[in-house]
């Protein structure tokens, strides 16, 4: 008995390594630089499944049919409006200059104040599939609002016969976007809508285990993934390489620079990934096309520049972020609306998580060690 003790007294920091969960929606081999969503290699999806396909595996456990993919898909696309309380949040929000995550946060728990399953009971499956459905098919129409508010201009409304990706683009830009942009941006969300239990995924989790609501959960994830140690690292990425590229100098030039100042380079290491993230490397290739789609090759080049030179020189290979850094950027998407495609992608991974942690529900409740003083005596007010 005394050995158990002792292994429950170890810290684990961060919760590092620590396993607190079974799940059944994705495996991460950090060793293999593998990632698969319920059995499917993420390589397979992102070439030939679009994030529909995607978000109906995630939630119901198997690929759609093409009946189910067709109704599924007609269901999501009639949700994309929102409410006309919501979109002058959105613009009061926009006008106050809040910073984007914080906007989609606040915008995304006012969404519970209108959806009609707001009375369910929190374990009810279906009406959270409903709920889930409606909340993703939303959060593209808040972030395309709120960036067009920001530039003085008006939204644009959703059209039901684009697909999730392409009708993001289209409310952004106000035009249907060029074939090649759309689907990279679709692979995107594909490769972001799931990756184990990373901070968000767990805080959206540890608040349904409380058996609050849906809406709650996606709240809390969504303050969590706003931070700089998660969400917030594929802007610091493009900041980087804007840098870069003003600078003249060679990018491996500057990285050198970067490194001898003690500073961290934006984009590479990973909690989970020893070798190169298998999104990276997908994002990589699509970047190049996308690069020579644009005319302009220069920020692959200059990103491979990087990627090959912290191989050789730090042994560190670029994460998710490093790529979808420079795509989103040629797809003339704002820097800080990067992380907000973040959580538009990842709400769908939140969601299955959350139907999970319903099905078969724990309170989370971890315990901290106590390490202030004990027997401290009180004394009178006077005597302090």
């Amino acid at each position: 008995m005394k050995n158990h003790h002792s292994m429950s007294d170890e810290l684990k920091k961060g919760l590092e390594g620590v396993l607190v969960a079974e799940s059944e929606l994705s495996f991460i081999d950090g060793d293999a630089g593998r990632l698969v969503y319920r059995g499917y290699e993420i390589e397979d999806l992102a070439r030939d499944a679009s994030y529909e396909e995607v978000l109906y595996l995630l939630w119901h456990g198997e690929l759609p049919g093409r009946a189910d993919l067709e109704s599924f898909e007609d269901e999501m696309a009639a949700h994309r409006d929102i409410d006309d309380a919501v979109m002058r949040t959105v613009e009061d929000l926009a006008e106050a200059d809040e910073d984007p995550m914080a906007a989609v946060r606040t915008a995304v728990s006012k969404l519970s104040a209108f959806d009609p399953d707001a009375d369910s009971d929190p374990q009810d499956r279906e009406a959270n599939v409903r709920k889930g459905r409606r909340l993703t098919a939303k959060v593209p129409t808040i972030v395309a609002a709120f960036t067009r508010f920001r530039q003085g201009k008006e939204p644009v409304e959703p059209r039901e016969d684009l697909s999730h990706a392409a009708n993001f683009l289209y409310m952004l830009n106000d035009e249907e976007p060029d074939p090649v942009l759309a689907e990279t941006f679709d692979m995107a969300l594909v490769l972001h809508a799931d990756h184990g239990l990373n901070a968000s995924t767990f805080s959206a989790m540890v608040t349904s285990s409380t058996l609050s609501d849906l809406h709650s959960a996606i709240t809390s994830a969504v303050g969590t993934l706003a931070g700089p140690l998660h969400g917030g690292a594929n802007a610091n990425v493009m900041r980087m390489l804007k840098e870069v590229d003003d600078s003249h100098m060679e990018p491996v030039d500057w990285v050198q620079d970067a490194l001898e100042r003690g500073e961290r380079v934006a984009g590479f290491g990973h909690r989970v990934y020893n070798v190169k993230d298998p999104r990276a490397k997908i994002l990589g290739e699509k970047s190049e096309d996308l690069g020579e789609a644009a005319g302009d090759t220069k920020w692959y080049e200059m990103s491979h520049a990087i990627e090959e030179y912290m191989a050789e020189e730090k042994g560190l290979a670029p994460n998710v972020d490093f790529y979808s850094a420079s795509t989103y950027y040629q797809m003339g998407i704002p820097i800080d609306i990067y992380t907000p495609i973040f959580a538009m992608s990842r709400v769908g991974g939140w969601i299955a998580h959350v139907l999970e942690q319903y099905d078969d529900n724990r309170l989370i409740r971890p315990r901290a060690r106590y390490v202030g003083p004990k027997d401290l005596e009180f004394p009178a007010l006077d005597e302090r």
